[in-house]
């Protein structure tokens, strides 16, 4: 692990040099136990791909403690061989014609059916990497090689709230309307971001999630909207 100054009173926790499920693991049990320790003394703690963002209140801990602190709650991690494995999270999808505009393109390029795409989106185990770009957005990875796809090259202005889309080897739900790039295949009728919520999303980094096919009615009946 390497530690660098990210601001007056941010340290950035580097992992790794390349995204795994193992430097996943190792993030997600950093962000819980330093938590856990500091309490009130932590502002932030913003997990990514390979990397921990650490705010802290400076008026309780200065560089030299943080780095301290830090080190020795890695070396207990190590010893105690800790593992977070994070929670399955199940998402009904909706991959009607009418729910997913990109899903026959994108089966066309890949040489697939429409049913097949469907089929191999729902057989992976996906990794919730990180949660950016919007509240409750989370880079779930890696999607099959035979239906990964590139970003379309002009973003859509609005994409619909629960759309879920591929971009290169990653997936993900969108949590409301707005402009995007990725590749449309469904809608999920789940709310990935409620503020009037608690927890507000139903997803943390380092959970797993799986895809689930539902019918329109379902679809409909959940919540969903068209």
């Amino acid at each position: 692990m390497r530690i660098e100054i990210a601001g007056e009173n941010a340290l950035i926790l580097y992992f790794s040099d390349k995204v795994s499920e193992e430097s996943s693991a190792k993030i997600q049990a950093m962000t819980q136990a330093l938590g856990t320790k500091m309490g009130d003394g932590i502002i932030d703690l913003v997990p990514s791909y390979a990397s921990l963002l650490v705010i802290y209140d400076d008026d309780r801990y200065d560089y030299y403690a943080m780095r301290q602190l830090i080190n020795t709650t890695a070396k207990q991690l190590d010893s105690q061989s800790s593992r977070s494995e994070g929670k399955l999270i199940t998402l009904p999808v909706y991959y009607g014609v009418e729910a997913a505009p990109d899903l026959e393109e994108l089966a066309q390029k890949a040489g697939l059916t429409t049913n097949e795409v469907i089929e191999i989106h729902q057989a992976q185990t996906y990794q919730a990497y990180a949660i950016g770009f919007a509240p409750g957005f989370a880079f779930l990875g890696e999607v099959d090689e035979r239906i990964a796809m590139p970003r379309k090259s002009t973003p859509r202005k609005a994409v619909p709230k629960g759309a879920v889309a591929i971009a290169d080897r990653q997936t993900a739900v969108y949590p409301s309307v707005s402009p995007g790039g990725w590749n449309l295949i469904g809608l999920c009728p789940v709310l990935m971001f409620d503020p009037e919520r608690t927890p507000c999303m139903p997803l943390e980094t380092g959970d797993k999630v799986k895809f689930q096919a539902i019918s329109k009615e379902e679809f409909l009946s959940m919540g969903g909207q068209l």
